[in-house]
């Protein structure tokens, strides 16, 4: 069988590299090779295609929309044929695993439970970083980003769903025993956080509620705010997975319940989970921890019962 169109074939690996970089220097330095041999490959490739496959500034590479729809192809296919490689020479895939995951969660929800990955998959080395928001691993050294689903994330990118958001406010147990009913929040702190400064708002949006704080005060972490609420400071909206282990110690009461505010916790990879043996794995420890996170246990009840008097 012959492929007519196919490219030659040592282009692509110097080209997906440069589209992923945005840098011929930067995908020379990956492949162990010169600029020079970077360079003549993406022009052998443009010349094959009959196109321009990046628009040239004096100190920038931007691939045209056309270059980045065939590196994707191109890494799909790379992708399967390293994974077929794999399975004929009987090779594990080996290496840590680079995770970047929002502060707040990483501090109060994945770290705690990161002994019990050790024991139930020995071997398995996940490397953490702290980041929010939009991941390009394009250009970023991860493997997998752990996020909110509350930004668009690109074409291409997998996505595997782990726990849906739930939210309420959180206080500690003595402040907890002064509320009758969501009235009695006008007598209290209530505290916000910088990262998340809707989270009352979304709050009061989602439940109806009209109440106000006697006083602010904002934080300039997620992990802070909860923190000052541990310590009895006022009240601060809890999601459900961040204060889910103080619910559970009792160093947070739930006063009015959680309620789900349309967004969710999941996992980004570049390609599908199944193409990684070490994915897969962290994946399914991923889904089991986060199984209890599905619906609010006794501590943090489901839906708000606004009216009802704390415990």
């Amino acid at each position: 069988m012959r492929w007519p169109d196919l490219p030659p074939p040592n282009t692509l690996l110097p080209f997906e590299a440069t589209v992923r970089h945005a840098s011929m220097t930067r995908a020379a330095q990956e492949l162990h090779v010169t600029h020079g041999a970077v360079s003549r490959q993406i022009r052998n490739l443009e010349k094959a295609l009959g196109t321009s496959l990046f628009e040239r500034g004096t100190r920038s590479l931007r691939p045209t929309p056309q270059a980045r729809r065939l590196a994707a192809v191109v890494r799909d296919a790379l992708d399967q044929i390293d994974t077929a490689a794999r399975q004929v020479s009987g090779r594990e895939e080996g290496g840590p695993l680079a995770l970047s995951c929002e502060p707040t969660l990483l501090m109060r929800w994945l770290i705690p439970r990161l002994p019990d990955l050790a024991v139930r998959a020995p071997g398995l080395t996940v490397h953490l970083s702290a980041g929010g928001g939009p991941v390009s691993f394009e250009r970023e050294t991860l493997d997998l980003a752990l996020r909110r689903d509350d930004f668009p994330v690109p074409a291409g990118v997998s996505r595997t769903p782990l726990f849906e958001e739930r939210i309420g406010p959180v206080c500690s147990p003595d402040l907890a025993r002064r509320l009758g009913g969501v009235d009695d929040l006008a007598a209290l702190t209530l505290l916000h956080t910088s990262t998340r400064p809707q989270a009352w708002d979304d709050w009061r949006r989602l439940t109806g509620a009209r109440v106000d704080g006697a006083s602010q005060q904002t934080f300039e972490h997620f992990y802070l705010a909860l923190q000052a609420a541990v310590a009895g400071l006022g009240v601060a909206i809890g999601p459900y997975a961040l204060v889910h282990d103080d619910l559970v110690r009792g160093q947070l009461v739930a006063p009015f319940g959680l309620v789900a505010d349309g967004t969710r916790y999941q996992l980004l990879s570049p390609r599908p989970p199944e193409r990684d043996a070490r994915v897969s794995r962290l994946l399914d420890w991923l889904r089991a921890q986060s199984a209890g996170l599905q619906t609010p246990g006794d501590h943090a009840p489901a839906h708000p019962t606004l009216a009802d008097p704390a415990p």
